[in-house]
């Protein structure tokens, strides 16, 4: 099965172009939030789920709290994009080094503003085989972890991109990848962390202002693998 993967990031390339010039956005604008605690790890058993299933168990405005505004879904993108420096990312293809979405049927995703709205965090679901999951999201972070700079050109625009592994968050699920990333243009520059956790057949992506991740990443893994 050849995953056909955006690494993250809320479709980066715009987030750049939008940023005034010279700014650095680099954690968000809400204090980070304490541990929430969690000792063991959650179960979401087997059963691949539906899009109409994974879209209900989305993270949305009443749980993410004040502040926050979901995004519109943009159309998908298209521009010709080329990666220089780092061959495992073109073995993925090009998409795999700007944003979008993983190839798997069965997802759904929702994407917020907080604040100003120069902060943003985005929530994916994919419901598949365990071992379709592990193998297709393993990949993509092992080649963007793998490959610490390089450049991307997206429609014409070049980007240096610096990727960074992270500790993956403990004792939750059954799996875990972190990384952070910096996307750098014209003297400006955003900071994106993306934290996936598999719990059985569910894989959960996390995107955005690294302390905006970090706040909402327990609570969006308690609702996608509640059972009631």
């Amino acid at each position: 099965m050849r995953v056909r993967v955006a690494t993250t990031v809320l479709g980066i390339t715009t987030a750049l172009l939008a940023l005034p010039a010279c700014s650095t956005d680099t954690r968000g604008t809400e204090p980070a939030a304490t541990s929430s605690g969690r000792t063991g790890k959650p179960t979401s058993g087997t059963t691949v789920l539906s899009p109409d299933a994974l879209e209900s168990r989305l993270l949305d405005e009443h749980d993410l709290g004040s502040g926050y505004l979901r995004k519109p879904e943009r159309p998908a993108q298209h521009d010709d994009v080329t990666v220089i420096g780092c061959p495992a990312l073109n073995e993925l293809g090009g998409d795999a080094a700007i944003g979008g979405s993983l190839s798997f049927p069965r997802k759904a995703k929702a994407s917020f503003t907080y604040g100003s709205g120069s902060s943003e965090v985005s929530e994916e679901l994919y419901s598949a085989s365990a071992t379709e999951l592990s193998d297709g999201i393993g990949r993509i972070f092992e080649a963007m972890t793998g490959c610490p700079a390089y450049q991307v050109v997206a429609g014409g625009t070049p980007i240096d991109m610096a990727s960074q592994k992270l500790a993956s968050p403990g004792g939750l699920g059954d799996e875990q990848w972190s990384q952070l990333l910096t996307a750098s243009t014209a003297g400006r520059s955003t900071v994106v962390k993306q934290t996936a956790i598999r719990a059985g057949s569910l894989l959960l992506v996390v995107s955005g202002s690294p302390a905006l991740v970090d706040r909402h990443l327990d609570k969006a893994l308690d609702k996608a693998t509640a059972t009631s």
